[in-house]
């Protein structure tokens, strides 16, 4: 075998395992609705916002899409997954069934609380404007019934096409986007590398914790004054520089 059909069959694995890893299936989901929501959803009504990393208390949270409108703001969690998908509203993990295997994932709807309450915390704006959407993005089927916000496809759009009645006007728009904008953190390669390491660092509290504004080191420190002194807490060990600050979980 020749130098040239090395390279080949080494390419074609590698490309192998960046098709079968979560980052690209994960990627290749948001795109589908990226660009079905730009087909279906005019975007002089529903302003997108895609792949937006807010801080939270106790890291960062990252949102696949948010549609802001009058008719209210909309957050997309997407799935790119294969098979038979069993789940209900309330149940803390689904299963996938593909190929005979059964594998299990966090319950979407759940994922996506979360998701709503950062976006509500960061915004200061009620509940009720903003609601959860899933989209399953690959093809599946669905085996147990789901609930009204989960769609297999573009059912997506005629959902949130059925909210008709303006709760925002076109200045309140236009200062939630501004919001987003300025509050997300900067899309790049380094925040989607921070929000890796603070989802490692929440499933292993002994990891190092990064800051998930300027990814620095955070350190264990101990509240001196208020309601709080004597609590524990993360701060960035750039402070004053940073003044960013995570729960102990």
């Amino acid at each position: 075998m020749n130098y040239i059909s090395i390279i080949i069959l080494l390419l074609l694995a590698i490309a192998v395992i960046i098709i079968k890893s979560p980052w690209f299936k994960g990627m290749v989901g948001e795109a589908t609705v990226k660009y079905s929501a730009k087909s279906l959803l005019p975007e002089n009504i529903y302003h997108p916002i895609h792949n937006v990393t807010l801080p939270t208390l106790d890291g960062t949270t990252q949102i696949d899409h948010i549609f802001v409108s009058q008719f209210g703001i909309f957050v997309v969690e997407t799935k790119n997954m294969k098979g038979w998908i069993f789940g209900g509203e309330k149940q803390k993990q689904w299963t996938q069934t593909i190929y005979k295997k059964t594998y299990k994932f966090q319950n979407p709807l759940h994922q996506n609380y979360k998701h709503v309450k950062a976006l509500e915390a960061a915004l200061n704006i009620s509940s009720e404007i903003i609601h959860s959407v899933v989209v399953f993005a690959g093809d599946c089927t669905f085996k147990t019934p789901m609930p009204a916000n989960v769609f297999n496809g573009g059912g997506y759009c005629k959902y949130i096409k059925s909210f008709n009645e303006p709760v925002l006007s076109d200045a309140e728009v236009n200062k939630v986007i501004s919001q987003i904008q300025s509050g997300r953190l900067a899309p790049s390669r380094e925040t989607n590398r921070n929000h890796v390491q603070q989802l490692k660092a929440r499933s292993n509290p002994n990891s190092e914790q990064i800051c998930p504004k300027c990814g620095s080191s955070m350190v264990l420190r101990t509240a001196k004054k208020g309601a709080k002194a004597g609590n524990k807490f993360w701060g960035c060990s750039e402070y004053p520089k940073c003044r960013m600050v995570k729960k102990v979980t």
